[in-house]
């Protein structure tokens, strides 16, 4: 169960539960043989156990230096500034968060507080201390590499999808970076792909590629009921880490969310907490894909112990971040009566514990599924993982998908899936 806890304020929600409520069934590919796996994500990569400053475990969810020396008996530990006056950037982010601040602090104390009534949040963990996985990402550069490849003639760009798995389960041919990759049956698959190991979840369709690339998705003629994204954002923490690329905001603009998105498709931006971005994102990118602002929400991160995993005060980095949500308006007017478009609520909260790999965000599809159907059609751009049922894009859509994020086990005695289930199970190309 994904979605802990629902409420007025927000939902508490397990991250990892709905990861793995994916991959189960999977089957195993190698040498052309396949076997029946159990298949779960890590657990060390949520067991955050402690917040970036010292609380006692079991505390009540606080944001106030104050509070912060009357449980600890220390003053909080603050960074010199080489400047005593706030810039103009600073003084927006001050003046947003205390707009928002009550908001955050009153709704995540009665999510963490009720969630705790059920037995969760003890702070417990059931791991021992193991290294996370640190699988080294080269999808990005492989994008960089495909460019060189001929585009896709027009004329082939009628069938830009393909089976992820052929008869005698060899991948070799799949070509990820000009074609959308599906797997159409019902169990999640650990496929060899450019000779590294990757699970893909049941009914998931993937492509492979760069800013410059995107028009297979396009040419997919799919339109959907909701699209997420996860912007590279440009900042000056990425600039300096180097961990990926980012991207200029004014190319956003030139994502073809008006070819992708279906009337009313309820689209999902997550925003860091700078006010530009904010910005952007409300008055010039929205509009001009037409899509109108309907809520703003925000994604609270907190420890097994249901701390805050930075001061809420904090100067530099918050406990939180923000998702803008919007409704597609198409310009001409095809779509259902406004009485059938569930209204979305506005400063609702997302509280769970993060994952401790960088960029890792929690799958929104459980808490987004009232406002678009059960049986909506789903894409996430700038993707870093799959989902079940799901269209992802992305240079690195593959990242969290390699199976050295996962703990894969033969399931029962290991035998060999039948041939009857192989039929069963069996890819097809469309027609």
């Amino acid at each position: 169960m994904s979605v802990l806890l629902q409420s007025d304020q927000g939902w508490f929600v397990d991250p990892r539960s709905l990861i793995d409520r994916g991959y189960s069934p999977c089957i195993r590919w190698r040498d052309t043989q396949k076997s029946h796996v159990e298949c779960r994500f890590n657990k060390q990569c949520f067991q955050i156990l402690k917040s970036h400053y010292s609380v006692p475990a079991g505390a009540a969810v606080d944001g106030g230096n104050a509070d912060m020396l009357q449980k600890t008996g220390k003053p909080p530990k603050k960074r010199k500034r080489k400047h005593s006056e706030l810039n103009q950037g600073e003084l927006d982010s001050q003046a947003f968060h205390e707009k928002v601040r009550s908001v955050i602090l009153e709704g995540t104390k009665s999510l963490v507080d009720s969630v705790r009534s059920l037995g969760h949040l003890n702070g417990g963990t059931d791991t021992a201390k193991e290294p996370l996985p640190s699988q080294e990402c080269s999808l990005a550069a492989l994008c960089e590499m495909a460019k060189e490849l001929p585009l896709v003639d027009e004329e082939e760009q009628e069938c830009c999808s393909q089976s992820l798995v052929a008869e005698d389960g060899c991948t070799s041919h799949v070509d990820l970076f000009s074609r959308l990759t599906e797997n159409r049956t019902d169990w999640a698959a650990v496929v060899t792909l450019m000779g590294e190991e990757y699970v893909i979840p049941p009914h998931s369709a993937f492509l492979l590629s760069d800013f410059t690339r995107i028009q297979p998705l396009v040419h997919y003629g799919r339109r959907f009921d909701l699209i997420v994204m996860d912007p590279p954002w440009e900042n000056k923490s990425v600039k300096r880490s180097r961990r990926y690329s980012s991207l200029p905001s004014s190319q956003l603009k030139q994502l073809p969310v008006p070819l992708l998105a279906s009337p009313n498709c309820l689209v999902v931006t997550w925003v860091t907490n700078r006010p530009s971005h904010l910005r952007f994102v409300r008055d010039e990118l929205y509009p001009h894909w037409g899509v109108e602002v309907v809520a703003e929400w925000f994604w609270v991160k907190v420890t097994t112990s249901g701390q805050f995993v930075f001061p809420l005060d904090s100067p530099h980095k918050k406990p939180y971040e923000m998702l803008v949500l919007g409704r597609y308006r198409a310009p001409v007017d095809t779509s259902p009566s406004e009485a059938s478009e569930v209204p979305v609520e506005d400063q609702r909260l997302i509280v769970s514990v993060p994952s401790a790999l960088h960029s890792q965000k929690p799958s929104l599809s459980d808490v987004l599924k009232p406002y678009v159907g059960a049986e909506a059609k789903c894409l996430e751009l700038f993707a870093r993982s799959l989902q079940p049922g799901w269209t992802s894009w992305g240079n690195e859509v593959l990242k969290f998908q390699h199976t050295s994020y996962f703990t894969l086990t033969p399931a029962d005695d290991g035998a060999d899936v039948s041939k009857d289930e192989a039929a069963d199970t069996q890819v097809f190309s469309p027609a």
